[in-house]
């Protein structure tokens, strides 16, 4: 296994199998078809591609003003027709899987995580990066739980596996 931590339009080599977690929403609509395109390019003919994303009920171009200036700028959350219109004709789609009523319980021990760590933290980050960031927390929990937002992993194929994509022992 190797794990690379660079730009996406710098990928270069033939790979079995690629994993991307937690990256898509930061390309953004205007650079999801080339990074599936490089993807595309860059996994064997046999291989498999996971895409494990943050997804939206709605596509949408921009992200909430806050998140886009505290938290995340300049991402975007992808909606099943951005992800599927920038796949289209460059893989099958083995399968989707949405975990997104289970990523609240995540996030709220992230948050416990955190109140529990504050003390060790207080002095370095202040109080206005502890109020920030526990409503980061508490409202992207809140989005899970209302299913406003989902969490997907979405497997892909470039031809299609034979006899058909199974999670089990791939």
């Amino acid at each position: 296994m190797e794990i690379r931590l660079q730009d996406f339009r710098d990928v270069r080599g033939r790979f079995d199998r690629v994993v991307s977690i937690g990256m898509f929403e930061h390309v953004g609509p205007k650079n999801h078809r080339i990074c599936l395109e490089i993807l595309q390019r860059s996994l064997a003919p046999d291989g498999l591609f996971l895409l494990h994303t943050i997804g939206s009920l709605r596509s949408a171009q921009g992200m909430d003003r806050w998140l886009d200036r505290y938290i995340f700028p300049n991402a975007v959350i992808p909606s099943a027709r951005q992800i599927q219109q920038a796949a289209e004709g460059l893989f099958v789609m083995e399968d989707w899987h949405n975990f997104g009523a289970d990523y609240d319980k995540t996030l709220m021990a992230w948050h416990a995580n955190f109140e529990s760590a504050w003390p060790g933290l207080r002095e370095r980050y202040g109080e206005r990066f502890r109020r920030m960031w526990r409503y980061y927390l508490l409202t992207c929990a809140a989005s899970f739980r209302v299913r406003r937002n989902q969490l997907w992993q979405i497997v892909f194929s470039k031809r299609g596996v034979p006899e058909g994509y199974r999670r089990v022992g791939v």
